[in-house]
């Protein structure tokens, strides 16, 4: 497998490492006994752009042995707000071989291996079964499949992280007969179901903030310290500063792969339009029609809901099963914004040519801007707006 190697495996002063990593071998539960572990792991980080950076410096960082990298993308000027680990000389330049140098002179104590290319049906099995564990720090749906399935095969827990707009995601799969992420995601979603950083955005920070928990999930099973998030998806609403767990189920099926796929189709991905409150409000006060859908829980919308609104709760929402007229704008409303950008996703897929939008910031927004314009107190009738 063609690569370069960055070796710098050859030793070093004790006095060296006991200053390096001090810090944390101090740590109690810690001590030693893990730094050694960390020594020894071999871990493979898939993509070198604003998940695989925050990953690969702390790992660097924190001594892991043998780091191997694998992205076939060069840094472009709108990368720099977020993999900041490169800088305006980089533009142009190979992603990996530009990260490995860099981290060879953070830590000269961990050897690397750069892969200058995708990871791919053909390579995946024959790179992955040399490493203990895989980062899957990639903006691309096909090729999360693909790490899984190859994960699967060759008995390898994967690290996964993902940023979506204001949203990250982070878990561990196939980890001691744990979820796989064909367990949470049986098969790939729907082309626009899902947008990507191009067109949806993303902003610098989040993604340093998904990488680093990726980063401590990838320590915890190398060490065994403290609870890893195998079983779980640790969900961050950035704008909401709020987060949450989903518990998660194993499907039996998920864990009997034993053949890649011949190919892993690539998804095409679209973007959610995005409602302001206000402009919520001036299409209130224009007249103009919308249909708007709800999906708080049912108790929510009893307390007080917008004018027109029909609720859908989100724990019972099917897109599948609702009805709208597409030709009308579509507005999916909630708490807070989180929940409505979902349903949005889902319904956008039941319906590609629709007008669909989600309101950023939901109920809190609009009490704060508007108070109780255009609210539907108990006991009174639905008006204007729109009807699904």
């Amino acid at each position: 497998m063609p690569h370069n190697e960055f070796d710098n495996s050859n030793k070093f002063p004790d006095s060296e490492s006991a200053g390096r990593y001090s810090r944390q071998v101090q740590l109690s539960g810690f001590g030693q006994s893990a730094q050694q572990k960390l020594k020894e792991a071999r871990v493979l980080v898939v993509g070198a752009g604003g998940l695989g950076v925050p990953v690969l410096q702390y790992l660097t960082g924190m001594g892991i042995g043998t780091i191997g990298v694998i992205d076939a993308d060069v840094v472009s000027l709108s990368n720099l707000h977020r993999q900041v680990l490169y800088n305006e000389n980089d533009v142009g330049k190979s992603k990996v071989e530009t990260a490995v140098n860099k981290l060879s002179k953070l830590n000269r104590q961990v050897s690397f291996k750069a892969y200058n290319q995708l990871l791919s049906v053909k390579n995946a099995l024959e790179i992955i079964i040399n490493y203990d564990i895989v980062v899957d720090a990639t903006d691309n749906i096909s090729t999360r499949y693909l790490i899984n399935d190859a994960c699967v095969i060759s008995n390898k827990p994967f690290v996964y992280g993902a940023v979506q707009q204001f949203e990250g995601y982070v878990s561990v799969f196939n980890y001691l007969n744990g979820p796989t992420y064909r367990c949470l995601y049986p098969t790939p979603p729907a082309n626009g179901e899902i947008p990507d950083c191009n067109t949806a955005g993303v902003l610098g920070v989040t993604p340093a903030i998904v990488g680093s928990q990726q980063a401590l999930q990838v320590v915890k099973l190398i060490t065994g310290i403290g609870k890893t998030l195998s079983g779980y998806l640790q969900i961050f609403d950035f704008l909401q500063d709020e987060q949450y767990k989903m518990k998660l189920k194993v499907r039996p099926e998920s864990r009997q792969i034993t053949a890649l796929k011949n190919s892993y189709a690539e998804v095409v991905c679209n973007t959610v339009l995005k409602l302001s409150v206000d402009e919520l409000f001036d299409w209130y006060e224009s007249g103009k029609k919308f249909q708007l859908i709800d999906v708080r829980e049912l108790k929510d919308f009893i307390t007080g809901h917008l004018t027109g609104a029909v609720s859908v709760p989100y724990n019972q929402f099917n897109a599948g099963q609702i009805k709208v007229n597409a030709k009308e704008p579509i507005v999916m409303f909630c708490q807070k914004g989180a929940r409505s950008n979902s349903t949005a996703q889902m319904l956008q897929q039941k319906y590609p040519q629709a007008e669909i939008y989600s309101v950023l910031g939901g109920m809190e927004y609009w009490e704060d801007e508007f108070d109780d314009e255009y609210m539907i107190s108990p006991g009174l009738q639905n008006g204007g707006g729109g009807t699904v």
